[in-house]
């Protein structure tokens, strides 16, 4: 028996793939048809994402010093967008990040 090879859309190359796959889901959400996950549903695929990685031994593991950083700057960039979101004017991220530890260099930093 002959061998099958790979035929159709697994035969396209990976971006060839990509661009129509895209273009599906564009259309999809055009029309009303995409699935509109709820906080709930993204969280729990999130959730089984992350446990999957962690099994598979593919996840990536924060140093303290990496989590503090990413917890800053996933709430700095919550407020800012609030604040956009109001009219107000935010200084840049770099900006902000600087002050706050000048800030705690200070507190920490004994008064002579």
């Amino acid at each position: 028996m002959a061998e099958k090879g790979k035929r159709g859309f697994a035969s396209m190359d990976q971006e060839k793939q990509r661009q129509i796959a895209s273009k599906g889901g564009r259309i999809a959400h055009q029309r009303g048809k995409a699935h509109q996950f709820t906080s709930e549903e993204a969280r729990a695929a999130g959730r089984k994402g992350g446990l999957a990685a962690h099994q598979r031994g593919k996840a990536h593991v924060f140093t303290p010093e990496e989590a503090r950083q990413a917890g800053r700057k996933g709430g700095q960039a919550s407020r800012s967008g609030a604040a956009q979101q109001e009219g107000g004017t935010e200084q840049p991220l770099l900006e902000q990040e600087q002050e706050e530890e000048a800030g705690l260099e200070a507190q920490v930093t004994p008064q002579q």
